[in-house]
Parts: C-alpha cells; structure tokens; sequence
C-alpha cells in the first residue's frame, strides 16, 4: 500500500502543496525543513507513486460562466455492468458534469453540474442528460449558496 511508505515529512509536503501547488521546491523545501534536492526527490516520488495525482488551478466559477450549480439525481432503468459502464463513459464526455457519484440508495447517480445559470442547464438536461445511456428518470435540485467546496482532503493531524 502506497500509505505505508508516506511519512511525516511526506505529510507536510502534501499538506503544503494541496494549499499552494504553485510553491517553488525551494519555498516548498524551507517550509518542511528539508533542503533544496531531498524535497524535489520526494515530491518525485509522491508524483511516481500516485500519492499526487496532478495540479490545477482553482477558477473562479462566476467570472468564468460556471457559477451556476445543481445536483441531479440519476435512476438508471438497468444497472448490469454494461449499463453502467456506458453510463460512465457517457458521463465523462460531458464538461459541465464535475462530478458523478454513483451511490446506493433510492436512485443510482448523483451529478454535479455547472452551467452559466437555469436557461443553460435545461437546454443540457434535455440535449444530454437525458439522453445519457439507460437513464430512466431524473431530479434536479438547484444549489442557492456553497456553504463549502473544499477539493482538498483532510489529512490526520497526527500526521503532519
């Protein structure tokens, strides 16, 4: 297992760049108190391992046209492995769903979507999720305010 091999010092590096991933090694590397080489060495390896699986920079939703949200439950009318595995492969191909979460429970799919606003969301909920393979009915519940979207994960405090 990966997590076997993450120590202390992996622990803070990660904590550091899931804050800042734009921290130069040598920034990075005062803040951990490691020097210059052993800290690019081990953010190497935490990128070979798998430990960080990439960068990206956080966009505000509202100046670029995205700051519309709505949840979407999905009930699927089969759930065989074919089903689903088409379901998924369509889901993925549609940029405005940021997330698809199968669940168990009452329906099979939760989405989050990101449009412009209302008018831009039913013209894709008629376009193309409904459209999405083997999807019987859908429920949509609008988002009035983000209370908290955190894309970061919490690391134990012991660890760090």
């Amino acid at each position: 297992m990966v997590t076997d091999r993450i120590d202390r010092t992996d622990y803070r590096i990660i904590k550091e760049l899931q804050e800042n991933g734009r921290l130069s090694v040598v920034d990075l590397s005062k803040r951990v108190n490691l020097t210059k080489t052993p800290c690019a060495e081990r953010i190497k390896r935490l990128e070979k391992s798998g430990v960080i699986s990439g960068y990206f920079t956080q966009l505000n939703p509202q100046v670029v046209d995205a700051g519309h949200i709505v949840m979407v439950q999905v009930q699927l009318s089969g759930t065989t492995a074919r089903d689903l595995e088409e379901f998924n492969d369509a889901v993925r191909r549609i940029p405005e769903i940021q997330s698809c979460l199968m669940v168990a429970g009452g329906f099979d799919y939760l989405l989050k979507v990101r449009t412009r606003d209302i008018a831009s969301y039913r013209e894709l909920l008629g376009n193309a999720i409904s459209k999405l393979p083997s999807v019987l009915q859908t429920h949509t519940y609008v988002v009035m305010e983000v209370v908290k979207d955190d894309v970061t994960l919490h690391l134990p405090p012991n660890q760090s």
